[in-house]
């Protein structure tokens, strides 16, 4: 009852605007005075007035879209026309997986999605997104930013404000009110395969540096205010199973997660982060093995709630995922996640099941009404701090002015390039010494993938008699030889190699016959550069390489900013925020000045 009481005075300070965008505050006295509740504001009592217990209910879900065209009479459309309008469901979030695969959506028509969405919402949706190098993540011709793990390499803070603002500009130009981002997991497992380059890094202090410059850059304008999310809890980053596959565990005892892992939490809490991100991983020392930790109480409420004063929004990963959707029913799950104190259910795989459930858990008295109130009011009130109440449409003509400055592609740019890293350099081959008799060996990681496009074209502008040589996995396994043969013929080789992070891959090994190839130019004699765009680890693959760049992402940024440091026309002085076992530690970098023109 006490643990209720508490959870009920902090909801009551939420409404009244003191925990959105605002420091954590300790646990109030004891008081034997009876305290008078404060007032809902006037919109959060007219919008719980307006709903119906399956609408509040329902409030509760974010369910996911592409943004992409849909025509009005497709079942697709219908669907969300019965949840958004029929059912109330109080969110939207943005993915990139649409009817015609995995793409990104385009601007004038995610707007103009929302804006119909929003029409015939009766209460006002809130939007979130995966934003977690910008809007880029998910939206075409946004601002370029490379992954976490650059911007901790570019060894300054400031540059993560600053995407932490232009992300929150972005975001609200397209009609995002709610950023998933930023990460404050320490990625101290090399292994990881869903979190790696996303994290800031190796080490709990310097993520808490960027996790609070982000949030910080991100209230830098009070005209695009934008919620933040810290991710995932209690951290995601010393396992070594991908969550969207399977429960992941994390095997390390309180005094370590106090030390390492929760570390980036209280510093996000303590700079006023508005949401938490659960995690589907189990943790034995808080909980029993097999129990993922967005559904345990003991660590939701007990750990966050009641040991470190989080006041603010608790939101789920998505529960469609295997971690949670191998183990429980949609409906179950929901439940669940709310018994243990979530406030939002994101993306549930059946959303009128989820509904329905929490419904038959209301009437048998597993869930109560109270509960349910405190978490739907504790929404309201954060659609009503981003200014849902009084505008929830896109200006879709005001986007262009907005989106993708050049000043602020020229940052991004400038961030990629600082964080290029120089882990190895036998006989100082980097820079290129002749760039017109090396051959470049280009790997995607897919045969339709836009990665390459930009480093093919920054190379091909720059060489006249080198060699370029564009592969993808699927391709015939002759031709993959036959061009690591022309390679071969090539005083010094050059391989780019992504490595990218994604759901649902289980690692980040090169793949088909790429290990084979590189390997094959290695063994030639032939002094060989690896470029890693994506994961810093991929040099512990291939030991015998002379020289070792990465760029800690896969962006076209990066891409350009590779090329730029192969050619020596930027000074390379990015530092390792990871250790790579067998290979380098943390804060390891080789300096190269850039060459005179």
């Amino acid at each position: 009852m006490r643990k209720f009481l508490i959870l009920s005075a902090l909801v009551i300070s939420l409404v009244s605007g003191s925990l959105i965008h605002g420091a954590a505050r300790p646990a109030p006295k004891k008081s034997t005075k009876k305290s008078r509740p404060v007032e809902k504001p006037a919109v959060v009592r007219r919008w719980l007035s307006s709903m119906t217990l399956s609408q509040k209910v329902a409030q509760l879900i974010m369910i996911a879209f592409s943004g992409e065209v849909q025509n009005t009479r497709s079942r697709q459309y219908r669907r969300f026309v019965r949840l958004v309008r029929d059912e109330r469901v109080g969110g939207l979030v943005l993915i990139n997986i649409t009817s015609r695969g995995i793409r990104h959506a385009e601007p004038y028509a995610l707007a103009a999605f929302l804006n119909r969405m929003q029409r015939m919402a009766k209460v006002p949706l809130i939007v979130a997104g995966d934003f977690e190098r910008g809007a880029s993540m998910r939206v075409d011709s946004t601002t370029l930013f490379p992954h976490a793990m650059a911007f901790a390499a570019s060894g300054d803070p400031e540059a993560t404000k600053f995407s932490g603002e232009i992300t929150a500009r972005d975001s609200r130009a397209l009609g995002v009110h709610w950023v998933f981002f930023p990460v404050a997991d320490v990625n101290s497992n090399p292994d990881n395969p869903i979190i790696n380059i996303r994290s800031f890094g190796e080490s709990p202090q310097d993520v808490a540096a960027h996790v609070r410059a982000f949030i910080e850059g991100s209230r830098a304008d009070s005209k695009s205010k934008v919620l933040t999310t810290a991710k995932h809890f209690p951290g995601h980053g010393d396992t070594a199973v991908d969550s969207h596959l399977a429960l992941s565990t994390i095997q390390s005892d309180k005094a370590h997660l106090e030390s390492v892992e929760l570390v980036p939490f209280r510093a996000a809490i303590e700079a006023g982060v508005d949401s938490i991100m659960t995690a589907h991983i189990g943790v034995p020392a808080l909980d029993t093995p097999d129990t993922p930790a967005t559904l345990s109480t003991a660590i939701m409420t007990g750990l966050l709630r009641d040991e470190l004063k989080f006041p603010g929004l608790v939101v789920t990963d998505a529960l469609e995922m295997g971690g949670i959707a191998k183990g429980y029913s949609s409906g179950e799950a929901a439940v669940r996640a709310l018994e243990a104190g979530a406030d939002v259910l994101l993306m549930p795989a059946d959303p009128d099941a989820a509904i329905k459930a929490v419904l038959a858990a209301i009437r048998s008295g597993r869930l109560t009404m109270k509960r349910i109130d405190q978490s739907v009011t504790k929404i309201l009130a954060a659609k009503q701090s981003v200014g849902l109440d009084r505008a929830k449409l896109v200006d879709l003509e005001a986007i262009a002015d907005v989106v993708n400055t050049p000043e602020a592609a020229a940052r991004a740019q400038e961030i990629a390039e600082r964080a290029v890293t120089l882990v190895k350099n036998d006989g100082g081959i980097v820079p290129l010494r002749n760039p017109a008799s090396a051959c470049f060996v280009v790997l995607a990681e897919g045969r339709y993938s836009v990665q390459g496009q930009a480093i093919l074209q920054e190379l091909q502008r720059r060489t006249t008699g080198g060699k370029i040589f564009a592969l993808d996995p699927v391709m015939p396994e002759s031709e993959i030889e036959a061009a690591g043969q022309k390679a071969i013929a090539c005083e010094e080789i050059v391989v780019a190699a992504f490595a990218s992070v994604a759901a649902f891959r289980g690692n980040l090994a090169l793949p088909g016959p790429f290990p084979k190839l590189v390997e094959t130019l290695i063994a030639s004699g032939r002094p060989v550069t690896l470029v890693a765009l994506g994961s810093p680890y991929l040099a512990r693959s291939f030991p015998g390489v002379s020289a070792y760049l990465t760029t800690y992402s896969p962006v076209p940024t990066s891409e350009i900013a590779a090329v730029r440091a192969l050619f020596g026309e930027i000074d390379i002085g990015g530092r390792l925020p990871v250790r790579i076992p067998g290979v380098a530690d943390l804060g390891f970098g080789i300096s190269v000045p850039k060459r005179a023109r």
